[in-house]
């Protein structure tokens, strides 16, 4: 990868805890993805009822064929059989796939995310140094949040594909406006985006 995280080059070598800018922007909207999906477990029977209703679609379908759910097994628990724990993870996984892809391509995230052009704030959470010896640690870095704009676009669309390099570069792009801070930033414990 390219971008913000060649800041640190060996950032963990002392025992810094944390990810890298695109690493925690991919967590962050895998959260903000999962927040507004089915509130019920798989393993209830109602979340389990609801996630092969979601998934009931061609598209949904073949989601569940690639996680080794076929449709025979599927008239099996129809019938009555009770599926599995790793059966349910693979329904689970099958949905979460399929929602992901739906809310990219509904545009939905990047309307929530983009704000009406106002965007939204970031906040930013330095990594833990909590065991690194003392005097190996970078000076006190503070939490601090960037109100990110017109990059919420290209960022999904990166995210939904998968694409960490580009999501790295949209966090360089974010950063630099920390100015002499940037490279404090480059890896972070978390972050969070007010959505």
């Amino acid at each position: 990868m390219a971008g913000a995280t060649d800041l640190w080059g060996e950032w963990r070598k002392y025992g810094a805890k944390g990810m890298s800018g695109a690493q925690a922007l991919a967590v962050e909207l895998d959260r903000i993805a999962r927040e507004g999906g089915i509130a019920s477990p798989v393993t209830t029977n109602r979340g389990l009822s609801a996630r092969l209703r979601y998934l009931n679609s061609r598209p949904g379908r073949e989601a569940l064929a690639e996680h080794g759910i076929s449709a025979r097994l599927l008239r099996s628990w129809e019938r009555g059989a009770h599926p599995s724990r790793p059966k349910l993870e693979a329904v689970d996984k099958a949905y979460q796939e399929r929602r992901r892809d739906n809310v990219v391509r509904s545009g939905a995230l990047k309307r929530l995310l983009d704000n009406q052009g106002r965007g939204r704030r970031i906040e930013i959470y330095p990594v833990d140094q909590s065991e690194v010896d003392e005097k190996r640690r970078r000076p006190e870095v503070s939490e601090r949040s960037v109100q990110a704009r017109y990059v919420w676009d290209d960022m999904v669309d990166a995210w939904g594909e998968g694409d960490m390099d580009t999501l790295d570069e949209i966090w360089d792009d974010i950063i630099t406006d920390l100015d002499s801070d940037y490279a404090a930033y480059a890896y972070v414990g978390s972050i969070g985006i007010g959505a």
